[in-house]
């Protein structure tokens, strides 16, 4: 379940390039795209320029580089040319990528144009709820104390977690041991060790946490039809504290 420090070294590379992935996403305006030019994007810019591999492809038998789930879609959405993004849109791109053998996974929400007030909010206090759950990783934590984080600064927002879907170990595999719960409560859980690598990637709804799976067999939406926001890192538990291995260049870690 730990990780070796050249093993986590090697995530961490990997995880400098899935951030240099999003910078390249964020120099598009993405107003009028569709979400499979989005992917091809993505795609080429990791195969062509970063000579890594596009983790998802493949994966469960999913054919793509990345899962866009726009406005109500919580996770797992499918990229097509009819899906047409439009001012006022927010959608989350969620990538992972190989590169040595080792697996990095990240997310982010986007703003597509000029964003209502309320769907700013969201997405900024999905923001904040995954870095409250961030800075409660550390040797001796336990992973109901990262989950009560998260969950307790979303709804003094007033907004619901996802129950279905949650962060996971990741190395070699995509997905391996321990899950990592959005929700909790404190001194629960497994405890966290040095060495240990999972992701964190909370899910918020304006409305009800429910939420169900279309035909496709992929994309996850709100049963309310409200918005959804999703951000995720991957990150290892030091010696002392904790490292973002996906970190991006517009980021810090917060004190």
């Amino acid at each position: 379940m730990t990780k070796r420090p050249e093993e986590i070294a090697l995530m961490a590379e990997s995880g400098k390039l899935l951030a240099s992935v999003f910078a390249r996403l964020d120099q598009l305006s993405l107003i009028g795209m569709s979400t499979m030019q989005v992917n091809d994007m993505v795609d080429s810019f990791i195969v062509n320029e970063l000579d890594a591999r596009p983790a998802s492809k493949g994966q469960y038998g999913y054919a793509f580089a990345l899962n866009s789930s726009p406005n109500h879609v919580v996770c797992h959405g499918v990229p097509s040319p009819a899906d047409i993004l439009r001012n006022g849109d927010i959608v989350n791109f969620d990538i992972t990528l190989e590169k040595n053998g080792f697996i990095a996974d990240s997310s982010k929400t986007y703003f597509v144009g000029e964003v209502s007030p309320l769907a700013r909010r969201l997405v900024q206090v999905t923001y904040e709820a995954m870095w409250r759950g961030i800075k409660a990783v550390r040797p001796g934590a336990r992973l109901g104390d990262v989950g009560h984080a998260i969950e307790r600064h979303a709804r003094r927002n007033g907004y619901s977690v996802v129950r279905e879907y949650c962060g996971h170990g990741i190395g070699r595999e995509m997905h391996e041991a321990p899950q990592v719960l959005h929700w909790g409560k404190p001194q629960t859980g497994l405890v966290l060790r040095e060495g240990m690598v999972f992701t964190i990637e909370p899910m918020l709804n304006q409305g009800r946490r429910a939420v169900h799976t279309e035909d496709d067999g992929w994309t996850v939406v709100t049963t309310d039809g409200k918005l959804s926001a999703q951000f995720e890192h991957t990150v290892a538990v030091t010696h002392n504290g904790v490292q973002v291995l996906t970190l991006r260049a517009e980021e810090r870690l917060p004190v």
